[in-house]
């Protein structure tokens, strides 16, 4: 199909508006050894190629630069004293420039989010949910928000024989090759406002104040390998995190595309002192992760994705475990159903559970379900209304916390993200 687009071109049968279009578009789909730019997700991380691409683009000179991002303008309630409510924003946008150098190619990434102001320093109420601080107290039962600055980097990548080619990404903040994508670039998460509550045993290193990762790859797999800051980010959440901290924590990556229509990838990491709060406590995390996007009917898609993750803190006996299979199925283009089912196995102090051992542990469990419908188009965003309810599951000894054993929670929302998809 592409050589007979540029047999027209070079004929001339296809008008220059149409030629420059096409032009420019191959040029924006072309990375090192053909992958395409819709495998790309957080970091380094890949995604099935084809996973939808919510994004505007423009060429100017040898540059592309494209924009993209997410927002979700939400009334959030969660059940009971340890829940709450609030009505916030949860959004990110992410702007990209790259061009071919030396070779190669090379891209720059600034991602940003103003959670800091639309939902503040404590996040936003979700039952279950732990990891890092606020006001010098570890939260819980709510969902930090993503700092100001989510992501400064360079991505070089250049074949370098055959069907064989090397990556270098550096990044003020960034990601390290840790976890699968992460779960605001999941397209099995698209339209879900409300993070997992395994975050922090699977993708919680997202955002990382410091990072130097290497890969090598082929069309099909990826082994890369990171040093980057173990530490978590502050509550201090519009700054770098940088006075004391170093490059102290390693992680490797290996991850495979057998087709177009799968990513699988598995992954280690040790963290030196993750938690700001316990600097003594340092840790190892693997899992491994498998993503899908599948067609579905004429116009729609259908994106899931089962993902293992454990924390094994040393020194602290048996690692923690986490599991989430999550799922986004778009109908048509117009409306999507899309659920949420993961388990955790969680401490006390995790949880901030005063009246036992901080080393007790509990299985805690969460099922969502949910619906968004677009209601229109302006400015080049599309807009859709959605809901999202949830059951949470805990054992009978933390039902005096929690007032149930199956506390509920629910989040009505107006989504906003780019019109267009690739």
């Amino acid at each position: 199909m592409r050589r007979l687009l540029l047999a027209l071109i070079a004929c001339g049968t296809w008008p220059l508006q149409a030629q420059t279009h096409m032009q420019h578009s191959m040029k924006m789909d072309e990375r090192p050894l053909g992958i395409p730019e819709s495998r790309m997700g957080s970091g380094t991380s890949w995604l099935p190629d084809t996973s939808p691409m919510h994004a505007a683009h423009v060429m100017v000179g040898e540059w592309t630069l494209m924009l993209h991002g997410r927002g979700f303008i939400q009334y959030d309630w969660q059940q009971g004293s340890r829940g709450g409510n609030q009505l916030g924003v949860t959004n990110w946008v992410m702007a990209a420039a790259s061009r071919s150098l030396g070779g190669g190619r090379l891209e720059l990434r600034g991602m940003l989010s103003v959670e800091p102001w639309t939902i503040g320093a404590r996040g936003y109420p979700l039952l279950l949910q732990s990891g890092e601080s606020y006001g010098g107290a570890p939260l819980h039962d709510r969902q930090h928000p993503h700092d100001l600055f989510m992501e400064l980097a360079g991505l070089y990548e250049r074949p370098v024989v055959g069907d064989l080619a090397l990556s270098f990404y550096v990044a003020a903040v960034g990601e390290p090759a840790v976890g699968p994508v992460a779960f605001p670039h999941r397209p099995s998460a698209a339209d879900d406002p409300l993070a997992p509550i395994s975050h922090h045993w699977q993708d919680g290193t997202h955002i990382t104040f410091g990072v130097v990762t290497a890969g090598v790859f082929t069309r099909g797999v990826k082994l890369e390998g990171s040093w980057f800051n173990g530490q978590e980010p502050d509550e201090q959440r519009t700054g770098f995190d940088y006075s004391g901290r170093k490059l102290d924590s390693y992680s490797v990556r290996m991850t495979a595309n057998p087709g177009p229509r799968w990513s699988v990838s598995a992954w280690y990491a040790y963290l030196k002192s993750p938690e700001l709060l316990h600097p003594d406590e340092s840790l190892h995390r693997y899992g491994a992760a498998a993503l899908t996007t599948q067609p579905f009917g004429r116009r729609g898609r259908w994106a899931s994705a089962l993902i293992w993750g454990a924390n094994d803190q040393i020194g602290a006996g048996q690692p923690s475990h986490s599991v989430v299979l999550e799922s986004n199925l778009d109908l048509d283009g117009t409306n999507a159903v899309f659920g949420r089912v993961e388990y955790v196995r969680k401490s006390a102090q995790e949880l901030v559970i005063p009246s036992v051992s901080p080393t007790v542990e509990y299985d805690v469990a969460a099922l969502a379900l949910g619906y968004r419908r677009t209601v229109g188009t302006f400015a080049g965003l599309a807009a859709g209304v959605g809901a999202r309810g949830s059951v949470n599951l805990v054992p009978a000894s933390l039902q005096p916390e929690y007032g149930s054993g199956t506390p509920v929670g629910l989040a009505v929302y107006l989504q906003l993200r780019p019109s267009g998809a690739h």
